[in-house]
């Protein structure tokens, strides 16, 4: 049996065991005529948290700790004249061709016949530990649902229990969110420390020239890697973008808000938020094979230079797509103005566009401003887009019709190949990485700030 398939059986079994629960809280009312502490639902929930939490840590721990173990039972029974003088990598290369056998999937070669031995006796320890955890599982939902069931009385305090497993539940979604962005930072803090290890943080930080000059040697620090080049081609598509879609972002969030009837704002409101969903790798094409040409035949005929892959292709694409950003926050925040202010305006006799520039959007601004940010955060981790349609110059420029590299698509070269890991040339990239990482917090961080510190609060 499949892992989906067992967990399905462990909630169709909980399902069971909730009605079992349900049932019986009724019953104990009815029969001893007495009011239950919780209601019947809890009882039920109770039940089925008892029946199906320990069935499901032990399907956990055993998914973690089994496939160990049978690597370990594998490694035992090849011949030892196979595996002396293995490392670490070649070990790990092997257990992988010995599963993949096992699992009756092709290897190249067709494997030995010791490791068509091995991978026969994977497979008998697969079965077994599958039907043991099948047995194990079924012992413990059946025993937890006896005894759950059999505790169901009066006394028994069932929605104080419940609420408290929701609490610890949705705390630990909470840690998950916050250890993740812990392990992100410093995963990229501890390569980014190996890399200023090879470079000083002044060379990189603050120099002009983007060379790497790609080696296989981790010794070999040759090179110059200088961050202004790509951190100003970053800024350049960005500032593009942001001026593309701030001005037709606010303007569509205020037709919307204002002036659109209510059977066009539901009809155009959601096309808009169409282009949040569109693939970045769908806006990279569309930049590359329409944008891009259509820029440079109209730069010969007005008889300027435009290369099909620019700073300006990239940066129009990249506002196009983050136009949604804009409109729909900004949609939302002008919405929630109070209609007060509105009429008080209008009473004094404000016409309406008056009453949108002096009183609406004054009102709004802290909130229209913070979407600004996160819009600006956006463009400036956009990848895909800027891989295809910017071009990679990594060039201290401020011609915005030539290529240029970002941020971003440095760190997809630097990490692409066949690269040896402990090189400043890869390691660059976690620098990169977290640099851009600083940049978008930060942005995010003054959006925040920006809205907590002027939002008006209203009645």
């Amino acid at each position: 049996m499949s892992n989906i398939a067992l967990i399905a059986t462990l909630l169709v079994i909980m399902a069971l065991a909730y009605h079992l629960g349900l049932t019986r809280s009724r019953a104990v009312a009815a029969e001893h005529d007495v009011r239950m502490h919780s209601r019947p639902g809890y009882y039920g929930a109770l039940v089925a948290l008892w029946c199906g939490l320990p069935a499901l840590a032990l399907f956990i721990l055993w998914s973690l700790l089994a496939p160990q173990l049978i690597d370990m039972l594998v490694v035992q029974q090849l011949p030892p004249e196979l595996v002396a003088g293995m490392n670490e990598r070649e070990m790990a290369t092997l257990l992988r061709r010995i599963t993949a056998l096992a699992n009756e999937r092709n290897v190249a070669g067709g494997g030995s016949p010791e490791e068509l031995a091995a991978a026969a006796h994977m497979a008998r320890l697969q079965t077994f530990q599958n039907t043991t955890l099948i047995a194990l599982m079924a012992v413990v939902a059946v025993v937890g649902l006896v005894l759950a069931r059999r505790r169901v009385s009066p006394q028994w305090r069932a929605r104080n229990h419940v609420e408290k497993v929701i609490s610890i539940a949705l705390a630990s979604c909470s840690a998950i969110a916050i250890f993740t962005t812990v392990g992100i930072v410093l995963s990229m803090l501890g390569e980014a420390l190996k890399f200023f290890s090879f470079i000083s943080p002044a060379e990189f930080f603050f120099g002009t020239t983007w060379n790497p000059r790609f080696s296989t040697s981790g010794t070999d620090a040759q090179g110059e890697f200088g961050l202004l080049p790509l951190l100003w081609g970053t800024m350049m598509v960005s500032i593009i973008a942001l001026l593309v879609a701030i001005p037709v972002g606010l303007m569509t969030a205020i037709y919307m808000a204002e002036y659109a009837p209510p059977w066009l704002r539901s009809v155009a409101k959601p096309i808009i938020e169409v282009l949040a969903g569109i693939p970045t790798i769908v806006y990279g094409f569309f930049a590359l094979i329409v944008i891009g040409p259509f820029l440079s035949s109209l730069g010969d005929v007005v008889g300027i230079n435009i290369r099909t892959t620019s700073a300006l292709t990239a940066g129009l694409v990249m506002g196009i797509m983050i136009i949604p950003f804009v409109s729909s926050l900004s949609d939302d925040i002008i919405t929630q103005v109070p209609k007060s202010l509105r009429d008080g305006a209008l009473g004094l006799g404000a016409t309406k566009s008056e009453t949108i520039r002096q009183v609406v959007l004054p009102a709004a601004l802290p909130g229209i401003v913070g979407a600004f940010l996160l819009a600006a955060s956006r463009a400036i981790g956009e990848t895909m887009i800027v891989v295809l349609a910017a071009g990679n110059n990594p060039v201290l420029h401020g011609n915005p019709f030539e290529a240029v590299s970002t941020i971003t698509v440095t760190i997809v070269n630097q990490l692409t190949g066949d690269m040896d890991f402990a090189s400043p040339q890869s390691l660059v990239a976690f620098a990169l990485g977290l640099t851009l990482f600083v940049i978008t917090l930060g942005l995010n961080v003054i959006a925040l700030v920006v809205v907590r510190k002027y939002r008006q609060q209203y009645e």
